[in-house]
């Protein structure tokens, strides 16, 4: 597939943008040169390039090519074609992912093409139509995203002014925002997500239209959303991105019963503080769970329905489940939630009934729970941020310190100053009657 290019790029030398073109992946190197041996044209493309030209270290290095999915499997024994609203070409290099894209054209205003088609509100649903490398920079979403590198000669080359926006740290939207944001709202997200990573100002225009737009994520599956999601807010730089979600309005389009609760100090306090802790873990490489971070944003959710079940006649243990349940359901609706986060959602928080409940044995017990840490780390930032604990998360601090004897006194000392409950007699039963 030969493609001629209808606008030409303006060509960035080596000399000037000097990208250390040894903090380039060997692998995507690799790859290009096995598509350019084929005949095909292959750049490295995108967030990249950006990083690259910011001094910052890729976390990805995506390929674009005029080279149809079908033709780029065919070039590599570990590779398939993923997507239906965009087809992707994913090539395995051992654990390693490269994600490889075909130049993408102009779409068409009608739905009557066979590759592409949209929704009512101008969402984009299936885009398969493929163009030249400079349709293909058009097509993408920021102009600081949509610049190649050709690895022939360590040029850059620049379609959409990006390299000028990126010496600027401005983010700007290539064409109309409005018409750009309906055809994939999740372009509003990202918009902010790189703002805080990379704290650059969203240019006006780009920036114009999104608080009035937030409501089209209802339109995107819960599943993406989730995903989404944890690019936001786990990926190092969440703190930085929040106040920008709040601002816009984004927040509580993907969270919509934690933006009920979200302009309660103590809670405000806990979604932040469990922010910049996640981005100070991920800073020095330490690992994190999303289990953590959403069961902090949708505690004070279960919170409000565990008091209004126990209102109702059930005991604190059945209110608290059934109100997890409730909670973690009808979030699903907005972002699903995989199981194996929220099992120990729900683990985490029913700990939060437990660990008061230090008596004989049970404080040994608890210590060694598998999710006690998880537990004990959520107990000691509902203190920090104010909700009132009784001092339970230094108790159980000064417990995880102590010998074995100390342990047993602290342990004795609450059992001291309990009340012993006195147990209710059951009521003897009736003898039956012979006519019974």
């Amino acid at each position: 597939m030969q493609t001629s290019d209808p606008i030409s790029p303006v060509i960035i030398p080596h000399s000037e943008h000097q990208i250390d073109t040894k903090a380039i992946n060997r692998n995507a190197i690799s790859t290009i040169e096995t598509l350019r041996a084929a005949g095909f044209k292959a750049y490295l493309v995108g967030g990249c390039i950006r990083d690259l030209l910011l001094g910052l270290k890729p976390k990805d290095f995506d390929i674009s090519t005029n080279a149809r999915p079908e033709e780029v499997l065919r070039l590599f024994k570990r590779a398939r074609i993923i997507g239906r609203r965009f087809r992707i070409v994913h090539v395995y290099f051992g654990r390693e992912l490269l994600e490889i894209t075909t130049f993408r054209g102009h779409h068409p205003e009608d739905d009557d093409h066979p590759h592409a088609s949209r929704n009512e509100s101008g969402q984009l649903l299936r885009d398969n139509i493929y163009g030249s490398a400079s349709e293909d920079a058009l097509r993408r979403d920021f102009t600081a995203n949509a610049l190649y590198y050709d690895i022939e000669d360590d040029s850059v080359l620049d379609y959409a002014d990006g390299y000028q926006d990126i010496k600027k740290h401005i983010l700007r939207i290539i064409g109309d925002p409005e018409k750009r944001y309906r055809e994939d709202p999740v372009r509003m997200l990202r918009a902010l997500r790189f703002a805080g990573k990379l704290g650059f100002e969203i240019e006006a225009q780009t920036k114009a239209p999104i608080r009035e737009l937030a409501s089209l994520l209802s339109n995107i599956p819960a599943a993406r959303l989730f995903d989404e999601s944890l690019k936001v807010f786990l990926s190092g730089y969440g703190s930085k991105t929040l106040p920008l979600m709040l601002d816009y309005g984004l927040f509580e389009q993907l969270y919509p019963l934690t933006g009920e609760h979200i302009n309660k100090p103590f809670f405000a306090n806990m979604v932040a503080q469990s922010l910049a802790n996640t981005d100070a873990r991920l800073a020095i490489g330490k690992g994190i769970t999303p289990a953590f971070f959403y069961a902090v944003l949708l505690w004070p959710v279960v919170l409000q329905a565990t008091e209004e079940h126990k209102d109702n006649g059930l005991p604190d243990v059945p209110a608290l489940h059934r109100a997890s349940y409730e909670a973690i359901s009808a979030q699903q609706t907005r972002t699903s939630i995989p199981k194996r986060f929220s099992l120990p959602m729900k683990e985490i928080w029913d700990m939060q009934l437990r660990l008061p409940r230090r008596n004989g044995p049970r404080a040994e017990k608890l210590s060694h729970h598998p999710r006690f840490r998880a537990a004990y780390d959520f107990l000691l930032l509902r203190e920090e941020c104010g909700e009132p604990c009784d001092d339970l998360g230094q108790w159980w601090t000064d417990y995880q310190e102590a010998s074995h004897e100390d342990k047993r006194a602290m342990v004795k000392n609450i059992s001291g100053s309990s009340k012993p409950q006195k147990r209710r007699r059951k009521k003897p039963r009736p003898k039956r009657t012979a006519s019974e």
